[in-house]
């Protein structure tokens, strides 16, 4: 993940640095939590009042810093619905990275997590002083949004600092039930479409497209000590965790990776009725989503399913064949 090329940004007079491509270094996202626990910066950084407007603002740019696989409030969201999504973006953007960035100890990692938690149980309180919750408690509380949805994003988060292994599909499926489902839900909240059909629905295209990434980034995964590829299918298989680890692909290793790439595909499937089913404001993004997930799974076979020596990753020429695809579907 990058750390360098930092954007330098001012909110509410307060300097600020957020890089401009894939993630937040960790001491940035740090400081987003300290500098409102009452410490010396208080007075100097977010112990001030700042208005909604200027807190959705800065939701927003820390949003337009980031590269994803796929769109985050893009152009096919109304501009109306754009700022909500991108206060729940900036709240788990953060939280992703006090997990997961830089070289800071863990149990750091989980008390700045728990700060987080109470910035969050202050939001719900109607009483937050930090700029991205300000934006978030305006996003509940117009949409009615369960404060569980969020806290298990905070959960997911906290495994990534304490789960390195997953021993059983069910076990990843839990993990993918708090840090995947979740963002769907918020999302059909938004649009006022979060009905127990479409939520379901959404729950199978987001988990899918969780488990395209894990399969995509298995070697980036490695580099940071996890392992997501569940171990009783490795066992399956006839293949070893210490194999995963030296990179071995052979006929064991392509056949337990088409094996997981299947199933994905299976649960990309089962979540597709929700592309027509979802009020039309959602359409299109839904296809850009969906389209783009299952181009993953297709770029992973067209490797033989080797990805421990090459990443698939979606090039100009298929996100502009996703796009196409997407606007004609939609005619």
């Amino acid at each position: 993940m990058g750390r360098n090329d930092v954007k330098h940004i001012e909110f509410g007079g307060v300097n600020e640095y957020i890089p401009s491509h894939c993630s937040t270094d960790h001491s940035i996202s740090e400081q987003m939590v300290s500098s409102a626990t009452g410490s010396t910066h208080q007075s100097a950084s977010f112990g001030h009042p700042h208005s909604v407007d200027e807190s959705f603002e800065f939701c927003e740019r820390l949003a337009r810093s980031h590269y994803e696989n796929f769109p985050v409030a893009s152009l096919f969201v109304p501009k109306e619905k754009r700022r909500y999504v991108w206060s729940i973006y900036a709240f788990a953007r953060v939280a992703d990275d006090l997990a997961d960035e830089g070289d800071t100890p863990p149990q750091r990692r989980l008390e700045q997590l728990a700060r987080w938690g109470e910035y969050l149980d202050e939001c719900y309180e109607s009483k937050p002083s930090h700029p991205i919750f300000i934006a978030l408690g305006r996003t509940v509380q117009r949409f009615n949004i369960p404060k569980e949805l969020l806290a298990n994003l905070l959960t997911a988060f906290r495994m990534d600092v304490t789960q390195k292994r997953f021993g059983t599909f069910n076990d990843l499926l839990y993990y993918c039930s708090h840090s995947a489902n979740p963002i769907g839900q918020l999302v059909l909240h938004i649009f006022g479409n979060a009905t127990e059909r479409n939520v379901a629905l959404s729950d199978n295209i987001c988990t899918a497209l969780q488990l395209a990434n894990f399969w995509q980034d298995v070697v980036v995964d490695l580099q940071k000590g996890r392992l997501y590829i569940p171990l009783e299918d490795c066992k399956r298989f006839g293949y070893t965790e210490h194999e995963v680890e030296c990179r071995v692909v052979d006929d064991r290793f392509r056949k337990l990776m088409e094996f997981e790439v299947s199933r994905t595909r299976d649960l990309f499937v089962a979540g597709k009725p929700l592309l027509k089913e979802a009020v039309p404001a959602l359409h299109r993004e839904l296809s850009l989503t969906w389209h783009g997930g299952m181009r993953i799974l297709e770029k992973i076979e067209s490797l033989d399913y080797d990805v421990l020596h090459s990443r698939p990753a979606l090039s100009f020429m298929d996100k502009l064949t996703i796009l196409s695809t997407s606007l004609l579907r939609m005619t």
